[in-house]
């Protein structure tokens, strides 16, 4: 069955369920939203919306006719195609020595194409990770499991924390993947907030590789935790002999 379902989906079919995930805290999804995200027509989110639909993918929100979301059926097809899709960055970065970015870009190319064989061969290379390198949970089960964290943004100067995930909503931003890798701002990194600024809306933050600024916007879409940390929340592929 699901190999059936699988094969049933196109490649843009699984680029809107993807994009449905990145919203998963929001009360629904509209097709003008998903269009922008996915750089299309609203005519083509639309027809998009209709298929999905038929395939019982989404649903209408109660009350909220415009806004849309995943059906139990729609969370466990874009949950599927999200950890193959984790599971290449993995490769992609881990392995190829790929920047966070361009790993992203070409794991969209790929996640549509692997047999399940081939997934399960990664999966157990790479130490079965339960997150992207992003740290954003594979599935609504391990999430479930796993701590919240809190935004970034919601920091005063002073605190410090430790770099938990770099949300879905922000892995879209291409330019803000860039700076965060570069400043050294991933998962298990540890930071302190040295000041907040009102007027500028932004904060600055000591990290692993000294400064770095933020606008409170892109400060929301990461999140971390205070405090003691478990280290195995971080995965790390494994060092193969």
């Amino acid at each position: 069955m699901a190999t059936t379902r699988r094969a049933a989906l196109t490649a843009a079919a699984q680029e809107y369920l993807l994009a449905f995930r990145s919203h998963s805290d929001d009360e629904g999804v509209t097709p003008s939203l998903v269009a922008k995200d996915l750089k299309v027509s609203k005519q083509a989110a639309a027809e998009m919306f209709r298929r999905l639909a038929d395939d019982r993918l989404i649903v209408p929100c109660s009350g909220h006719a415009r806004l849309w979301k995943l059906t139990t059926s729609g969370e466990s097809a874009a949950d599927a195609v999200f950890r193959r899709h984790a599971l290449l960055e993995w490769l992609l970065t881990g392995v190829v020595g790929m920047p966070w970015a361009a790993a992203d870009v070409e794991a969209r190319r790929l996640h549509s194409s692997i047999s399940p064989e081939f997934e399960a061969r990664l999966d157990e290379m790479l130490g079965h990770p339960q997150t992207c390198p992003h740290g954003n949970p594979v599935d609504r089960a391990t999430e479930a499991r796993r701590p919240k964290g809190e935004p970034l943004a919601a920091l005063e100067a002073g605190e410090a924390a430790t770099i938990y995930r770099v949300t879905e909503a922000a892995e879209a931003d291409a330019a803000l993947l860039g700076y965060l890798e570069a400043r050294g701002l991933v998962p298990g990194a540890k930071i302190t907030v040295l000041s907040r600024s009102a007027s500028l809306d932004s904060l600055t933050l000591d990290g692993p590789i000294g400064r770095a600024s933020l606008g409170l916007r892109p400060a929301a879409l990461v999140h971390v935790i205070r405090g003691a940390v478990d280290a195995a929340l971080f995965h790390q592929i494994p060092v193969r002999p």
